[in-house]
């Protein structure tokens, strides 16, 4: 029964060890994963400004070039027609 106690004796610290083991795991993924959440956050917040950013611009072009064409029609349907033409014979030479 000396072996019994012995080992009893033995498992214990390698279970307490263990434990600590698992805690401080458990802590690190805990601080990454708040890492990653802020990051996350972070990301999100600035892909929304880009975005709310690039549909301005996209609103703004769009007012220039309505614009543009209300005011001088006859020069926008002539380089829409130029354009046209460069755009098919591009298509062509493939």
């Amino acid at each position: 029964m000396a072996t019994k106690a012995s080992e009893h004796d033995t498992a214990d610290p390698v279970e307490g060890k263990a434990h600590e083991a698992m805690n401080r795991a458990a802590q690190t993924a805990g601080k990454a994963e708040e890492y990653a959440r802020q990051h996350a956050s972070h990301a999100d917040e600035r892909v929304r400004e880009v975005a709310a950013h690039g549909r301005q611009r996209a609103d703004d072009l769009l007012e220039r070039v309505t614009g543009h064409v209300r005011e001088k029609p006859l020069l926008s349907i002539g380089i829409a027609f130029v354009a046209g033409v460069l755009y098919s014979s591009l298509r062509r030479r493939r």
